[in-house]
């Protein structure tokens, strides 16, 4: 009736004393909101977004991967042995681990979606699946480049003191310390009598 002051749609999602309706629409929207959600989409909502579509092709590309490996060795080495796991899909994970890195960094500039968040929760989900199988359940780790830099730099500024009181040994001219008393007045009675008759 529009004759009436309150909405019809209010007076029928609210006639239940529990407000079912409008409590499960507010559930749904606080989770889309905290799982970013829209961060995956397109601009008008019309679709995935071109990076997520990109980082989910790899995603699987490097599922598919580990399980090849992993059927290929699974005959001749133990379950704990996966270097043919880590060997053979190194540039594939690699290459997805770029792509995540790349699209934190878009996403904090605004990104596809234009919403400056984190990244959707399918995306986050997806590599931290990845990191977890190539980590802790392959053991695979890629050996970090700046090791040799940095135990050099370090055994320099730990070698620095050392050759810093050496040379300050070798260069510097021992002395003899030649101790030379001071003269001090000697008391005897003559100045004692002295000091007497003045006072």
């Amino acid at each position: 009736n529009s004759s009436e002051s309150h909405n019809c749609a209010k007076s029928i999602l609210t006639s239940d004393r529990l407000q079912i309706v409008v409590t499960l629409s507010e559930f749904f929207n606080e989770t889309w909101e905290a799982a970013n959600c829209a961060n995956c989409l397109k601009n008008g909502s019309e679709g995935l977004s071109n990076s997520t579509v990109e980082f989910l092709d790899l995603f699987n590309k490097s599922l598919t991967c580990f399980e090849h490996n992993l059927q290929g060795q699974a005959s001749y080495l133990s379950p704990n042995n996966y270097t043919e796991v880590c060997k053979n899909c190194n540039e594939t994970y690699r290459i997805l681990n770029d792509l995540y890195n790349n699209l934190q960094r878009m996403n904090r500039q605004g990104g596809e979606s234009g919403h400056s968040a984190h990244l959707c929760i399918d995306v986050e989900d997806a590599m931290n699946i990845t990191r977890k199988l190539w980590s802790r359940t392959f053991n695979c780790s890629v050996p970090c480049s700046d090791t040799v830099p940095v135990i050099a730099v370090s055994s320099f500024i730990l070698f620095l003191p050392i050759v810093f009181y050496l040379s300050s040994f070798l260069h510097s001219k021992q002395k003899k310390r030649i101790l030379i008393l001071p003269k001090r007045i000697q008391s005897n009675a003559s100045l004692v009598n002295i000091q007497e008759k003045y006072s």
